[in-house]
């Protein structure tokens, strides 16, 4: 669908828009040629030169994106420097996007109209980019003070023309005919130069005198006929033709022109009966197709009402869809939570069918039976302590007091 409608867009614009490209290209080459571009921009950058057709995008044409691109913005951007305006230049792995918005922004500060995106100009070739170059390289030739003038073509020398009578009348579009008449009887209606120079030489030699009476033609009349006659094919001038003569392409233009004319008429009514029978079998099909169209009207609607329905069944089950998914991820829960019941259960229930339990709680009471006995003993071996202790205490005290009440005599017989 793409290439039919660029191929219309193209019909709509004339019929050599395909090849405008080509005419825009050569003329920027030369344009370029004339700023120098050779000096200032290929040899800075280590580039080849460019070909007539190298910016034309054409599938005879062997083309690299990526160069192309990289060149063109480089061009572009020397250009827009020459016309006046300061821009940097770009490098190989710059944004191409912004390369490219960069120039044509550029563009419309000269004053250029753009009426076509940015994308036009990725690829590195086609016309719009032949379009943008040739613009920027007009202001730049405008800013170095450059302007084209028109021609001046030498003026030509008009030739004699000399009016013949008769057969020596001589017509441009009779010279072929002549030419190949004159081919077979050439070696002897050629006339003979040397005895005609040697003749003139001869009556330069001799002394001229001038007649003392008015000279009178002696001469019959029909006799001289008869020689005119004679000498006639010996006096016409042959003219070659030469295939850059404008006259020619003239006569030829005239003679194409007739021909056109004369095919046109035969064509133009094999192209009205073409058309009325066109015409005629568009009607029928016409007509057909509101019969048809009468006789499967029921049908239609038919097929419409079933189209309805089916949209109607079609939403009923997405609604039912989004319910069955919410109760599918709700059981799904449930069932994630009964899972985690199930494992419980099953864990209490071993603990309570297993008697290792029991055999430790008995193994325990054991040992706290041990511990109690144990700690009895122990609690018996410290009350006794105690009690040796309270009873130790109790004697000293008990000595203590017999000490303090000891006889003065006694203690007298000490002093």
């Amino acid at each position: 669908m793409a290439e039919e409608g660029r191929r219309g867009e193209e019909e709509d614009r004339g019929p050599g828009a395909a090849h405008r490209g080509f005419v825009m290209m050569e003329n920027l080459l030369e344009k370029l040629k004339l700023l120098n571009y050779e000096e200032e921009v290929l040899l800075k950058h280590n580039m080849k030169s460019l070909t007539r057709h190298y910016f034309v995008s054409s599938p005879y044409l062997a083309s690299n994106p990526g160069e192309q691109f990289y060149m063109f913005t480089i061009i572009a951007a020397w250009l827009i420097n020459v016309a006046g305006r300061r821009f940097t230049d770009p490098q190989e792995y710059d944004e191409p996007n912004a390369i490219v918005s960069n120039i044509l922004a550029e563009l419309r500060a000269l004053g250029v109209k753009v009426d076509f995106p940015p994308s036009k100009l990725k690829s590195g070739s086609g016309e719009f980019v032949c379009f943008v170059l040739d613009r920027l390289a007009e202001e730049a030739l405008k800013n170095r003070g450059f302007t084209f003038r028109r021609p001046n073509y030498p003026a030509e020398n008009a030739e004699e023309e000399s009016v013949m009578d008769g057969d020596a009348e001589l017509t441009l579009s009779k010279v072929e005919e002549e030419m190949i008449e004159e081919a077979d009887d050439e070696e002897e209606n050629v006339m003979d130069l040397e005895a005609l120079k040697l003749r003139n030489a001869h009556a330069e030699a001799e002394p001229s005198s001038k007649p003392d009476d008015i000279l009178e033609s002696t001469v019959d009349a029909a006799e001289w006929r008869l020689e005119v006659e004679r000498v006639l094919p010996q006096l016409k001038v042959t003219i070659r033709t030469d295939n850059k003569d404008w006259r020619i392409h003239l006569d030829q233009m005239h003679q194409h022109r007739d021909g056109i004319k004369s095919s046109l008429k035969d064509t133009k009514s094999y192209l009205d009966k073409l058309q009325d029978d066109i015409g005629k079998t568009l009607e029928k099909v016409s007509s057909r197709e509101k019969y048809i169209n009468n006789q499967l009207e029921a049908l239609i609607q038919e097929y419409r009402n079933a189209q309805a329905r089916l949209s109607e069944a079609k939403e009923r089950y997405r609604q039912a869809s989004v319910g069955v998914m919410a109760r599918t991820r709700v059981l799904a829960e449930i069932s994630e939570e009964l899972e985690k019941v199930k494992q419980e259960m099953e864990d209490k229930g071993s603990s309570m069918s297993d008697g290792a339990p029991v055999v430790k709680i008995k193994q325990s009471l054991t040992k706290l039976k041990q511990e109690v006995v144990q700690m009895d003993v122990r609690i018996g071996v410290v009350e006794h302590t105690l009690l040796q202790a309270k009873l130790k205490e109790k004697s000293n005290m008990t000595r203590d007091m017999h000490a303090t009440n000891i006889p003065d005599s006694a203690a007298g017989t000490f002093t």
